[in-house]
């Protein structure tokens, strides 16, 4: 009972809410409120895109502000990462959030296939949000999409520009990506301890993979990321009702498995990450 775990909730991926799942929250208050029951659930970061009005993925600061201002009054203590990923947008515009100084940010440092397109993420790009990151005290996510992305990661902490611990996040199930596979799983793990021995880890698992996923993350002793944006549904023939109860299947492999899920304070202890105002 001595390793606790950490769990993520992705709140909101970018597909229509009608094609996707009704429990997908979209505009900046259903974000808040939804964040706020799986706070309570049990999660102690929350991994944030916004939507434009027509529900399309946004880089617009305002509402990441917003977002950010809600989770702090209703979530206090819950860690803030902010998603600079391509859905938000193109280029710089990416990083467009940074300067609100959330606690934590998604960073992929490679490029690697999605279902219908190259999710580009070009050295330059790579250096700049790293830089960014840097510059307004926000702790990286390195999201593992690849092994590769694991030395890409491993190497930028070596030269200074991802500081301190890194963050590590396996993803695994993306279509034409890495498919969700235990070898591979267990291999991603001693890659880490090899060139990042001090570094946690965490795992999220990409559609019908996520509670496999979640369920090898407890077991070996990781952290944990779970949410809509990931998977909307509870089984073949069930639509997930909300965060909060994806995050309760978690906490309940946490009891099975005997780990304390993590409070918000030891959360950031984990991390390394103070309260900010």
């Amino acid at each position: 009972m001595s390793n606790p775990c950490i769990i993520c909730v992705a709140i909101t991926g970018s597909l229509p809410r009608k094609a996707n799942n009704p429990a997908v929250p979209i505009t900046v208050n259903e974000q808040i409120e939804s964040t706020h029951e799986a706070f309570e659930a049990g999660a102690t970061i929350v991994h944030a895109h916004v939507r434009n009005d027509d529900e399309t993925p946004s880089s617009d600061p305002e509402k990441f502000a917003r977002l950010q201002e809600g989770i702090r009054k209703h979530c206090p203590g819950m860690i803030m990462q902010m998603s600079t990923g391509g859905r938000s947008g193109a280029g710089q515009a990416r990083g467009g959030m940074l300067p609100l100084s959330p606690d934590m940010a998604s960073l992929s440092v490679g490029s690697n296939n999605f279902p219908t397109r190259v999710y580009e993420n070009p050295p330059d790009l790579v250096d700049w949000l790293a830089s960014e990151m840097r510059t307004y005290g926000v702790k990286p996510e390195i999201e593992a999409f690849d092994l590769s992305h694991i030395f890409q990661g491993a190497a930028m902490h070596a030269d200074g520009r991802i500081p301190d611990t890194p963050y590590v996040q396996f993803v695994m199930g993306v279509k034409n990506a890495m498919p969700i596979d235990e070898n591979v799983f267990d291999f991603y793990i001693q890659t880490v301890k090899r060139l990042l021995p001090d570094s946690p880890w965490c795992a999220a698992g990409i559609g019908a993979g996520q509670y496999t996923i979640n369920e090898w993350s407890v077991r070996k002793g990781g952290h944990c990321r779970t949410g809509l944006e990931d998977n909307v549904r509870l089984d073949r023939d069930r639509l997930a009702p909300s965060n909060a109860a994806l995050v309760q299947r978690v906490v309940e492999l946490c009891e099975r498995y005997e780990r304390p899920v993590a409070t918000w304070q030891s959360a950031r202890d984990i991390l390394g990450l103070p309260l900010k105002d």
